[in-house]
């Protein structure tokens, strides 16, 4: 099979070497990948939201599956797009997307199906944003930008003066751009949070290994919200009771709404939750792998990911046996000095062997450039520094000693991943 992955960063790159280790590949690119994914696929220098340019290059190379990774492309109809084509397309439909697009419908859908989540109220007046938390006086309180910000479009205010400011950055600064023009504001839950990725046909769900993603910059959870730090898998708090109360009421209630609205959902659904006192609760949906997440769930993954995906596609998944691997997986980013802010690109990685890799651990390469036989800096995240091991210690272990050996002017990483 010929297969096109979409996109550039540290998941497709984990994504791609999975799809390596299939017998059924004979050639796989990537559009537009980046410098370590150069090593594993054939990049094609074609934006991942260039709908018609994707299109067009499947049609003419005779690609048998594309997947569709990132998020934007998904919102902006590309598996559609696709589809109408007749080329074989992992991931959902536009309309199935918004449940990580809008953060307005997922909230609203959740109410509906009485999915457990926040309790939360939707504005697109700043002032009826202020008042609103102002009346409320409940510290600390949540502010999502509607759409889609990277990952970054949520802030946590401690006091009043946090909600104002975080209510200019997103609707008057229009940071985020459009995705600001309505916000979330929802109440502040506590508890250990938990990533459980799925996949699913529309009809049967196969929750994959659980992950614990470190979503803020610095050590201690300080700092400000990142894409992810880094990512530990299986999330010691996510126990087999929990997986079975959450599918009760989560996992398969979400699949069920989706089909009750006309949107079923076919791909891979990332359910992000936070186990209160009062059981589990939805803190948010993504309509595709998570990223770092991906990085420790698909190197436990024993199936050929292949079939996995075909299964999707065809609406066979409850027909189809998914393995995974016992062992703990760890993922350490290195990240460029300044990210989540303002950050320098194009300095020389040092450490890194001909093939963008380290000995005893997988470097997912999230942000790089190869040029001139050296591999440079290229983005916020640049690397997920990730290995295996019999206990999550080990893993830990081995992926910081491979952090150790890698050296950038300006790198930063946290220290207490998996802590």
């Amino acid at each position: 099979m010929k297969i096109l992955v979409i996109g550039g960063g540290g998941r497709e790159h984990a994504i791609v070497r999975k799809l390596l280790e299939s017998p059924r590949v004979s050639k796989l690119y990537c559009a537009p990948g980046n410098g370590g994914i150069s090593k594993d696929a054939e990049c094609v220098p074609i934006s991942a939201m260039d709908i018609p340019g994707v299109v067009k290059f499947a049609k003419e190379n005779e690609i048998d599956l594309v997947f569709v990774a990132p998020d934007d492309p998904l919102a902006a109809g590309m598996v559609d797009e696709l589809q109408k084509a007749g080329i074989r397309a992992f991931g959902p439909t536009a309309k199935a997307a918004e449940i990580e697009s809008s953060k307005v419908f997922s909230k609203n859908l959740m109410k509906k199906y009485h999915i457990p989540t926040a309790a939360y109220e939707v504005f697109d007046d700043p002032s009826k944003v202020l008042n609103y938390i102002a009346s409320r006086n409940t510290y600390p309180t949540v502010i999502k930008a509607d759409g889609l910000a990277l990952g970054k479009g949520v802030i946590i205010a401690e006091n009043y003066e946090e909600a104002q400011d975080a209510v200019k950055t997103i609707m008057e600064d229009k940071k985020f751009g459009a995705s600001g023009n309505r916000v979330v504001v929802e109440e502040f839950l506590t508890g250990p949070e938990v990533s459980v990725l799925a996949f699913t046909d529309g009809k049967c769900v196969k929750p994959m290994v659980s992950s614990k993603d470190h979503k803020r910059a610095l050590d201690g959870n300080r700092g400000l919200n990142t894409g992810g730090m880094g990512t530990i898998s299986p999330n010691p708090f996510y126990t087999p009771e929990i997986a079975e109360e959450c599918m009760k009421t989560i996992f398969l209630p979400t699949i069920h709404a989706m089909n009750q609205e006309g949107r079923p959902f076919k791909g891979c659904l990332y359910f992000g939750l936070m186990l209160t006192k009062d059981g589990p609760k939805v803190i948010e949906y993504n309509s595709r792998f998570g990223d770092p997440e991906t990085q420790v769930v698909l190197p436990r993954l024993k199936t050929d990911l292949v079939d996995i995906l075909e299964a999707v596609i065809d609406e066979r998944l409850e027909q189809q046996d998914i393995e995974w691997s016992d062992e703990a997986c760890a993922c350490v980013v290195m990240a460029s000095g300044g990210y989540p802010e303002a950050y320098k690109k194009g300095i020389e990685i040092h450490g890194l062997n001909a093939d963008g890799q380290v000995d005893g651990v997988t470097v997912f390469h999230a942000g790089t450039v190869w040029k001139d036989g050296k591999f440079y800096t290229n983005g916020g995240r640049v690397l997920g520094v990730t290995a295996l091991g019999k206990t999550l210690d080990e893993a830990l272990a081995r992926a910081y000693s491979g952090v150790d050996k890698i050296h950038f002017d300006g790198a930063h990483y946290r220290h207490d991943i998996g802590k």
